[in-house]
């Protein structure tokens, strides 16, 4: 165990994952995301959608916290070694897949539920799922790593990379819908 411990903490080290100011904007869009959402949970004491906005506020501090931890990396590199410790890292390609499609097969049965749960109330907090779903694909992207996706989400237009623009797309919808909700009565 010490030695995967060594090997994880040569590959990997807690600190800023993305000190630019695109990453600190991004990292303040998912705390003001999640002040929203705790704010419209707070609201909706004993209402439907309650349940939903402490999901996505959980989230939202999960993923503003990782956006600045890089705790994929932290994944990647636990599995790396384990794979090497273990002798399979020629084969790592299938565990690999595995590992996505999982991920995969997780964020589209959460969509599902949460379509399922918003039964009704799809006008109201729609555009929140809609950002949800926006957020998923671009950690799906993200999650899968392939050279051309990598190519396709740091490709730059106007001095802004796609990976920003996808992120903060999901971000913006789901603050416009609590806000949304916020301000109705």
């Amino acid at each position: 165990m010490s030695g995967l411990m060594t090997c994880v903490a040569a590959a990997w080290q807690p600190g800023i994952g993305d000190p630019n100011a695109t990453g600190w904007l991004t990292v303040l869009a998912y705390v003001l995301c999640l002040v929203l959402s705790v704010r419209v949970w707070v609201k909706l004491s004993g209402q439907p959608g309650r349940a939903f906005w402490g999901l996505v506020a959980l989230l939202m501090l999960f993923l503003a916290l990782n956006k600045q931890l890089d705790l994929q990396s932290a994944l990647t590199a636990t599995g790396r070694c384990l794979a090497q410790a273990q002798g399979w890292y020629d084969n790592r390609r299938i565990v690999q897949a595995a590992f996505v499609l999982g991920v995969l097969a997780l964020m589209v049965a959460a969509l599902l539920m949460g379509l399922r749960a918003l039964r009704g109330q799809l006008a109201r907090y729609g555009l929140a799922l809609a950002g949800l779903t926006v957020l998923c694909g671009f950690v799906a992207i993200r999650a899968i790593g392939f050279h051309h996706m990598d190519a396709l989400i740091g490709h730059r237009s106007f001095g802004v990379s796609t990976n920003y623009l996808l992120e903060n797309t999901g971000l913006v919808l789901i603050g416009l819908n609590a806000f949304r909700v916020l301000r109705r009565g």
